[in-house]
């Protein structure tokens, strides 16, 4: 047997796939599915068809690079600027979705960028949404002209319930960005880079005396959302704030800018849940 023909019954076998399904996916016989892996040779017009459907690259299929797609994507991605990676990056959660919402998607890879370019062309009010809610996991992407995002998360092995145990610490996060005041604070943050920070300074950028902001940043202290530092100075000692959850914070408002929506304004929706997510 060739080093093909035994890399193709590898990766067929890996997948799950028999040789009738490998062929459908590549628009062949089963027969010859069965002489390449006798040790025949697809024609090489075939081996981009090939790869994609054993989820392997080329090099891959001749022996020469045992890695998978994901490893290949991380290669392609080091490779780019960042403006471009993180563009490629969201491409490729767009497609992600498409793949897990149909279990053989026949769609040409240029058919799934123009759905995402006509997503983001459009200038309708409405945001655009897409979820898959599945007992293996779900997903939400976001895809606007002006904000984007993608959540993907597994079904826990454990029950997801006892995982959310601290209560009394979500409710602090959550009343933070409950209050308008500290909404105003954490705004007013995000215009500068992470980088210490007075209250005097903070003060004179919100409009709340030094009095409030003191009490705000030490609820946002509390809740893990920002840390603070004591600096000794000629006057005394004062406080400086950091961040400390700057991401998850940007995570928790675009969220919460999606729940606002009363609208079902979504794109894409597949719902195959059998069981509670809490269950």
């Amino acid at each position: 047997m060739s080093v093909l023909g035994t890399q193709i019954k590898k990766f067929r076998m890996a997948k799950g796939i028999t040789q009738e399904q490998l062929g459908q996916l590549v628009g062949v016989t089963t027969q010859a599915v069965s002489k390449w892996e006798r040790g025949g040779t697809p024609d090489a017009e075939l081996l981009p068809a090939l790869s994609e459907a054993l989820g392997v690259s080329i090099d891959a299929l001749f022996g020469r690079e045992e890695q998978s797609v994901a490893f290949s994507l991380a290669r392609k991605l080091s490779q780019m600027d960042r403006e471009d990676m993180f563009r490629y990056a969201f491409e490729v959660c767009w497609s992600i979705l498409h793949g897990v919402m149909m279990e053989t998607p026949r769609i040409p890879d240029d058919q799934l960028r123009v759905w995402l370019d006509q997503a983001l062309m459009e200038e309708e009010p409405l945001a655009k949404f897409s979820k898959i809610h599945y007992d293996e996991g779900m997903i939400n992407i976001r895809a606007d002209p002006d904000l984007r995002f993608f959540f993907m998360m597994l079904e826990p092995e454990k029950r997801l319930r006892p995982l959310f145990s601290d209560l009394e610490g979500m409710r602090r996060v959550f009343a933070a960005l409950a209050d308008p005041d500290k909404l105003r604070i954490l705004f007013y943050l995000y215009t500068r880079l992470n980088t210490p920070i007075a209250t005097s300074l903070i003060s004179k950028n919100t409009g709340l005396s030094i009095q409030e902001v003191d009490r705000h940043m030490e609820d946002l202290r509390k809740a893990f959302i920002v840390k603070r530092t004591a600096i000794a100075t000629a006057e005394g000692e004062i406080y400086s704030y950091m961040f400390q959850q700057e991401d998850a914070v940007v995570a928790l408002l675009c969220l919460a800018d999606e729940i606002r929506y009363n609208e079902d304004p979504n794109l894409f929706w597949s719902m195959d849940r059998h069981r509670p997510i809490m269950g």
